[in-house]
């Protein structure tokens, strides 16, 4: 330990000198490797079941993330911290500060669990009609769920797998979908995927950047300003943009792209007229109209859903 006033240095062996190349000779590898069969626990088969029926008694315009599932697809659920709750208006679901992953238990500490069923709980007792209304769906073990302490490894799986933290309901695209199809939230932080849920439909927030790679931009001004600049929120590590990105951020200063780069004309391809070199300028005559079918931009082929 080092005395107050002092600075530490650390002694390098004789045969690694500061500015050489550090080598080994067995580097590291990725296994892949089977994924084993996914094993679902008591608690998340009955939580999905109610998830569910709760899901078949909202309308459509209700359902927190995007459309229905039509055809052979199907609602995945997501371990997103979902606070289910029965308002005056019909059921609601609100995210917890934080969900737990199902991998994500095995270092989870119990005190920071209960901490999460403490806020769950807070919640639902703000909205007296959610225990009844959940008791009559079939799943009466949210009350002991709610007001029994969280302290090993047990209780972490019972809430990890539970209706409050299991059961975010998502298309398998915006749960575990990578561009240049649909990004999900597994691979993109969610301060820049939220926006897909909240955007205009006829803005691209996802793009093709110069470099094959895809990141997000979004508007500098409101809409109608006719100001064609983008920002760039989104660049994948290892991209010719993450470093110029990383420096704005480190400098607290903003990233922007042109008007007439072509990450700005995939943005706002679906408010310019076709051909047109800049993004800036009036907006088109045509208007995108929302009728849940997915369109595709030009510029990256990413389907855009309609919320």
């Amino acid at each position: 330990m080092t005395r107050a006033g002092t600075v530490a240095t650390a002694r390098l062996p004789d045969t690694v000198k500061p500015g050489g190349i550090e080598s080994e000779n067995h580097p590291w590898k990725i296994r892949l490797v089977e994924h084993p069969k996914r094993y679902e626990s008591p608690f998340f088969k009955a939580a999905k079941r109610t998830a569910h029926k709760i899901l078949d008694q909202m309308d459509d315009a209700d359902l927190p993330y995007g459309p229905r599932p039509t055809g052979s697809e199907h609602w995945e659920m997501h371990h997103g911290g979902s606070l289910w709750v029965m308002t005056g208006s019909g059921w609601r679901m609100y995210r917890a500060r934080v969900g737990i992953e199902w991998s994500m238990q095995f270092c989870a500490d119990p005190a920071r669990v209960d901490r999460l069923r403490q806020d769950a709980a807070e919640l639902v007792a703000g909205f007296p009609e959610t225990l009844k209304a959940l008791a009559e769906l079939g799943y009466e073990e949210a009350e002991e769920l709610l007001r029994t302490p969280i302290e090993d490894a047990d209780g972490v799986e019972a809430w990890t797998d539970s209706l409050f933290n299991a059961c975010v309901p998502m298309s398998r695209g915006n749960h575990q979908g990578i561009l240049p199809k649909v990004p999900g939230e597994h691979h993109y932080p969610w301060p820049v995927k939220g926006a897909d849920f909240v955007r205009y439909d006829d803005f691209q927030l996802w793009v093709t950047l110069p470099d094959g790679t895809h990141g997000a931009v979004t508007p500098v001004d409101r809409r109608g300003s006719g100001d064609g600049h983008v920002r760039l929120v989104l660049a994948p590590e290892g991209s010719q943009a993450s470093g110029t990105l990383a420096k704005a951020q480190e400098h607290g200063l903003m990233a922007v792209l042109p008007p007439n780069s072509s990450a700005a004309l995939q943005a706002f391809a679906g408010q310019i007229e076709p051909g047109r070199r800049s993004a800036s300028g009036p907006p088109a005559t045509r208007r995108s109209r929302g009728n849940g079918q997915a369109s595709r931009t030009r510029g990256n082929g990413q389907a855009s859903r309609t919320r």
